[in-house]
């Protein structure tokens, strides 16, 4: 009998313990956030991260350097994912899911999406980018702290941060 209580108490502890030891990603200083859309053609585009904010800082220095790649987002790989084969800026990409990888500059960005998408957001390796998209990034209208993206019916997808807008289609 005491066997028993003695391997229950074990088995409690080990639960709380493990429950206590999950966190919830909600209560995260960078929240998880996702986006989803359909295109006019009917591909479905999701992009699920987290949230950074700005807090102050510069994009390009204390967040988000430039000229080194960056997880484009907080916490794990943001996972960019694609229903059909679609072309990203006039690149094609095949169907699946990437992680999307930047690397910010003051007058370019480079988008990488990377074969390896199930891994931690500063994990990356240049030998599994599927696709490389630079794009020109532009000034937004309006200040916004948490980085967000935004995906249109027409295709055009927005990473929204700080003052800048990163801009990019798929089609």
């Amino acid at each position: 009998m005491k066997k028993i209580i003695a391997l229950t108490w074990v088995a409690l502890l080990f639960t709380t313990f493990t429950v206590s030891a999950q966190q919830d990603k909600s209560k995260r200083p960078s929240p998880p956030a996702s986006v989803k859309g359909t295109l006019g053609s009917g591909i479905v585009v999701s992009i699920d991260y987290s949230q950074p904010s700005v807090k102050g800082r510069t994009i390009g220095k204390e967040i988000a350097p430039y000229g080194k790649v960056w997880r484009t987002g907080a916490n794990e790989a943001t996972i960019f994912e694609v229903s059909k084969d679609v072309k990203i800026d006039g690149k094609v990409l095949a169907a699946g899911k990437y992680a999307l990888h930047s690397i910010p500059g003051e007058k370019e960005w480079t988008l990488i999406f990377n074969k390896k998408w199930q891994k931690s957001g500063t994990e990356y390796a240049e030998t599994d980018d599927a696709l490389r998209v630079v794009v020109k990034p532009l000034k937004a209208t309006s200040f916004t702290e948490k980085m967000t993206f935004t995906i249109d019916k027409n295709g055009k997808i927005s990473l929204i941060w700080g003052d800048v807008v990163v801009p990019f289609t798929v089609k």
